[in-house]
């Protein structure tokens, strides 16, 4: 089973197994495997053949999308029509079309705020839209991850350096964190709740390390 990690900003430092997608975006793995196999949302790392192990690998930005995409197609019943017709309206935004700005629904139409205009809009047709009765959030999508990745207790306030992870650079136990990411903000006067709201998978006992491996190194 791929070892699953958080991101310390919106790039990918890890990724999710079907069974893992699955659980984190409320979709099922029928639902997962016809969109690959369809095209509308391949996953970031993917064999050739399918067939394979763990063939289709999700990163965090798929993580996202797919829990935007769960919400609009299982909660709120927009059609798979309507979805793909967004999908290509929203494909200047590349790989990250369903993540790149805040979806709304009004009665199974999925709206926008089209950012050259700040005004909301249904995204097919490009008709201005004046009431939004509802918001989907995907604000939970981290904490949904922090749940699948509780660290062991001993491994908090630990600095490792770990064989094939950021080539070996000082990270903390358990995460693929950088220890000189945390001194970055700690030298230019981040305090710890602050550097924790970054860095989520963190911990006081992580800052503390950091702080004294910044001192150990300066000597």
């Amino acid at each position: 089973m791929p070892r699953r990690f958080l991101v310390d900003d919106d790039s990918v430092i890890g990724a999710f197994g079907e069974e893992d997608a699955a659980r984190l975006t409320g979709l099922s793995v029928g639902q997962l495997r016809s969109w690959d196999r369809s095209g509308f949302l391949h996953p970031s790392y993917a064999a050739e053949n399918r067939r394979l192990p763990f063939s289709r690998i999700y990163s965090f930005r798929d993580i996202v999308s797919l829990r935007v995409l769960g919400e609009l197609r299982n909660k709120h019943m927009v059609s798979m029509q309507h979805l793909k017709k967004v999908s290509h309206k929203l494909s200047g935004f590349g790989d990250s079309k369903w993540t790149a700005t805040t979806l709304y629904v009004l009665g199974k139409r999925v709206v926008f705020i089209d950012p050259r205009t700040n005004e909301r809009k249904e995204i097919v047709s490009g008709q201005r839209v004046l009431d939004i009765p509802l918001r989907i959030a995907i604000s939970d999508a981290r904490s949904a991850i922090r749940s699948l990745n509780e660290r062991e207790q001993g491994e908090k306030g630990k600095i490792v350096h770990a064989r094939f992870v950021l080539q070996n650079e000082p990270v903390f136990a358990g995460t693929r964190v950088p220890v000189a990411a945390v001194k970055r903000y700690l030298d230019a006067g981040f305090s710890a709740a602050e550097i924790i709201k970054e860095f989520p998978v963190l911990t006081l006992d992580d800052i503390e390390a950091a702080k004294a491996w910044s001192d150990k190194a300066a000597a």
